[in-house]
């Protein structure tokens, strides 16, 4: 079995590597060649965590695999990332264990390529302005995906603890982008793109803040209760997901859904766009939203690519079992 630790797979994947994985791993999802299996995601009753596993297999691509991790909300006090995760590879031919990999990283950049994937598909082509609520740690991940895809002339910012803003603005500096803290209302007024990327369980904007053409990317939401925006959204935007099995039962769309404002057959795989059997966004008025639930496939996709290039680079270790 091979090992690619977390230090690896930083030097060996990247943004544009990323994208492409989750990309094609969407479109294969939609055209039934790549399927997820239940998810698995629970309160463990200790230390706040979230645990769990998302799993699942390409037939296409030959990968079969699960993701075992979650969130623990106290590890960026201890030095660590809230969110702890590996993925475990094996070979679908025999079920033997293949690989072994660190997921921390490519938890962030998949989650990061997920929202990429949908401005690239969704978002208006003249979007000028990029609205980001949330400054923890995947944020900085979400802005830099997320400035590859369109001409974005400023970054605008919003997070329940303020101080944390410095991570936006610094990103957006590196990124040579201009960063201004501001409050909801103006966020949903002047954004042309909005990406929610938090772990809160109330909505934090809401239907009559957000502007008409405006493309919205939820990526914080992948647990029950857990929201990020007004349910109400949902009746006036045009919604697309990674997956609609976990966008109505661990997604933001699950608070539309049992209310009754939306049937899950109003929600789109973002990977139909992808393929050309949807139209995506068909006018500049109209609001679009993805739910990005954030799907096992996802992940060993990325993990999938790791392996063959630390094997190309000779930095995979190999051990016995």
């Amino acid at each position: 079995m091979l090992i690619v630790k977390e230090e690896i797979c930083r030097e060996v994947i990247g943004r544009t590597e990323a994208f492409r994985a989750v990309e094609d791993v969407f479109a294969a999802m939609a055209s039934g060649k790549a399927y997820n299996f239940p998810v698995i995601r629970e309160a463990i009753g200790y230390a706040d965590a979230l645990y769990g596993f998302k799993s699942g297999f390409d037939k296409a691509g030959l990968v079969l695999g699960l993701k075992a991790g979650g969130y623990w909300p106290g590890n960026e006090a201890r030095g660590l990332t809230n969110h702890q995760s590996t993925i475990f590879l094996f070979d679908p031919d025999t079920g033997q264990p293949k690989a072994m990999v660190g997921a921390n990283y490519l938890t962030a950049v998949r989650t990061a390529a997920a929202s990429s994937v949908s401005i690239k598909h969704l978002a208006r082509s003249n979007s000028k302005v990029l609205g980001m609520i949330g400054a923890g740690f995947q944020s900085a991940f979400q802005m830099q995906a997320a400035l590859e895809q369109r001409n974005f002339e400023k970054v605008i910012g919003w997070n329940l603890h303020s101080e944390m803003l410095s991570r936006l603005e610094e990103t957006a500096s590196d990124a040579g982008i201009p960063f201004e803290a501001v409050d909801l209302d103006r966020l949903g007024r002047e954004a042309d793109v909005i990406i929610s990327i938090t772990s809160s369980f109330d909505p934090i904007i809401m239907k009559a803040q957000i502007s008409p053409g405006t493309h919205l990317a939820c990526m914080g939401t992948d647990t029950k209760g857990k929201q990020e925006v007004d349910a109400e959204l949902f009746a006036i935007a045009t919604v697309f997901t990674d997956e609609i099995a976990q966008s109505i039962s661990i997604g933001e769309a699950q608070h539309a859904i049992a209310i009754g404002l939306i049937k899950d057959t109003d929600i789109t795989p973002i990977g139909a766009v992808i393929n050309g059997d949807h139209k995506g966004r068909t006018s500049d008025d109209e609001i679009t939203l993805f739910d990005g639930t954030g799907v096992g496939l996802q992940d060993l996709a990325v993990a999938s690519v790791a392996v063959e290039l630390a094997i190309k680079h000779g930095k995979a270790t190999e051990i016995d079992l």
